[in-house]
């Protein structure tokens, strides 16, 4: 089973899921019996001018997720958004694994 969210879903997750804001990301969560462990990514155009910075955001937000689904954080039966913000720009791949623990703690 993949942990990427597919399209259709974000809506659900942001019609019924609740939002958590941090200072690298903003993480929405949506709790649900049918819900499986998977997350989607959102990196916008007017945060990050260069396909390079939002490429290399999405990348960091995907393998923080992945290494938090292998080491069992990652809630069971949840599913995610994460939207970068413009702090995200120069973190390590550790720190944003730091702040999307802290979300999923919430």
């Amino acid at each position: 089973m993949t942990t990427r969210l597919p399209g259709p879903k974000y809506k659900r997750v942001f019609d019924r899921g609740r939002s958590i804001k941090g200072r690298l990301l903003v993480a929405w969560r949506l709790d649900a019996t049918d819900a499986d462990r998977q997350a989607g990514v959102v990196v916008s155009k007017k945060t990050f001018h260069d396909a390079v910075d939002r490429n290399r955001a999405k990348r960091l937000l995907r393998e923080a997720y992945r290494l938090l689904v292998k080491d069992g954080t990652a809630p069971e039966k949840a599913e995610w958004i994460f939207i970068a913000r413009c702090g995200i720009g120069g973190k390590s791949c550790a720190e944003v694994e730091k702040e999307m623990r802290w979300a999923m703690s919430k």
